[in-house]
């Protein structure tokens, strides 16, 4: 197919989800499905909830469509549908009920099993100049980076459309590195996950009408995950170039985790205590910090990935360089700290 068809798809990718969003909306109002304010949230007013479904079916059925024509190469279409869809209904069974995070976990690792299969694992990488192959251990470890980018995602959730302007300013971003690296047949896949997220954002835009849910936090973890190790297939310093963009997330996430664990804290208990709700409850709003995540996406941390992506800066030194800032802003704003009583 050419290209015109791959923007089609998109398109129709983005305005699905935009729809999508909308029944969902009227559904959970007319449901009374609703996101109800306590003490561990970081909203005032109830608002629906499960909105993220729309991603997952736009981008799920785009993602068939191009499998089937030939756009993309099998093996990330059975990846992403496979480990994507079970994700999305275990986080669906979740928002509408409750599973044992025992089982969820089990879940999660049943998902990123089946999605390395189709990658083919952790591919040998080049890090600060050397080859570094792990062989079974690289694809351990490739597991529970997958089963923990999709979990981070999920903490990370938690104000008003700051998910969705991550995976949007990943997918487009990773596009561009695509270009530049001259590897333009892995641009699709990223382009209309982009364009699902969108349509989906247009809704959860600060003040949020509808909330993503567990199904749609998940989903966007793992198959951001996916995508990142199918770009390390390409290129070592294309999958550092994605750890780059992923960043704000990363360090966040892993800085609380760390320091909430030293503290002897239960980490699987729901908690305020990340950087960026921090940051949200000291501006007394959610759009500055939203806003906040888009510019060091795109003003700071872009540029280094493209540096990384033409091989102008080692990976390693990449992500060093990229991290070292937020590493301290996350620590200037508590990430992992005491929650106010």
């Amino acid at each position: 197919m050419t290209p015109l068809w791959t923007f089609g798809i998109t398109a129709l990718a983005g305005v699905a989800a935009l729809g999508l969003t909308w029944l969902l909306r009227r559904y959970a109002l007319a449901r009374s499905i609703m996101d109800i304010p306590n003490a561990r949230s970081s909203h005032s007013v109830p608002t629906p909830r499960g909105g993220g479904v729309a991603i997952v079916v736009a981008f799920l059925v785009a993602l068939i469509w191009m499998g089937g024509g030939g756009i993309i190469e099998p093996s990330i279409t059975w990846a992403l549908l496979g480990a994507g869809a079970s994700i999305a209904v275990l986080g669906f069974l979740d928002d509408h009920g409750h599973i044992a995070a025992r089982w969820r976990l089990l879940g999660h690792f049943g998902a990123s099993l089946w999605a390395l299969l189709w990658l083919g694992g952790l591919p040998p990488l080049i890090v600060f100049g050397a080859e570094l192959d792990l062989g079974w251990l690289g694809h351990l470890l490739a597991l529970f980076y997958l089963v923990w980018l999709l979990n981070l995602y999920n903490f990370m959730d938690g104000i008003d459309g700051i998910a969705s302007v991550e995976a949007i300013t990943t997918c487009l971003g990773a596009c561009l590195l695509y270009v530049l690296a001259g590897i333009p047949g892995l641009v699709p896949v990223s382009l209309v996950l982009a364009a699902a997220v969108a349509g989906f954002l247009f809704w959860n835009f600060p003040p949020a009408r509808i909330f993503m849910g567990d199904a749609g936090s998940g989903f966007l973890g793992i198959a951001l995950g996916v995508l990142s190790l199918q770009a390390a297939w390409a290129s070592s310093n294309l999958f550092c170039a994605w750890l780059i963009l992923l960043g704000v997330f990363i360090v966040d996430a892993t800085v609380t985790l760390l320091r909430r664990l030293m503290r002897g804290d239960k980490v699987y208990e729901a908690h305020r205590s990340h950087g960026y709700q921090f940051a949200s409850r000291q501006y007394g709003r959610h759009l500055p910090v939203t806003l906040a995540v888009l510019c060091i996406n795109l003003i700071w941390l872009l540029p280094i990935a493209a540096l990384v992506a033409m091989d102008l800066l080692d990976g390693g030194i990449g992500i060093l360089v990229a991290w070292f800032p937020l590493v301290m802003l996350a620590l200037r704003f508590h990430a992992g700290q005491l929650e106010p009583t």
